[in-house]
């Protein structure tokens, strides 16, 4: 996925705050890690920036991507109604993983 409105400077950037096990170069080959981490994790201004730069249908793809673990439920219920894909507490479950050879899922 592109996110064309956001710059390779902006997300180097929040990749070295959102994304600091890994290298900035590294964290840039997944945009859209480095975009759930900001939505996740992200302070007031970064969230701001956020808004103003990415189109909603993009952050909602990146949302509707996301993997166990990438999210906290508060985050995930909040990104769920801000971008209207959910009413408020009607948020669809946080992803899991699910381990094939125990045949469980683990979040």
């Amino acid at each position: 996925m592109k996110l064309p409105a956001l710059t390779s400077a902006l997300l180097r950037e929040w990749a070295r705050r959102y994304v600091w096990w890994k290298t900035p170069e590294e964290a840039l080959r997944r945009p859209e890690r480095i975009v759930r981490q900001v939505m996740n994790l992200g302070s007031f201004e970064d969230l701001q920036h956020l808004l103003e730069c990415a189109d909603p249908k993009e952050l909602a793809t990146v949302l509707q991507r996301a993997e166990a673990g990438e999210f906290n439920t508060r985050s995930w219920h909040y990104w769920h109604f801000r971008l209207g894909l959910s009413n408020i507490g009607e948020a669809p479950p946080l992803p899991v993983r699910v381990y094939e050879d125990l045949g469980e899922a683990v979040s």
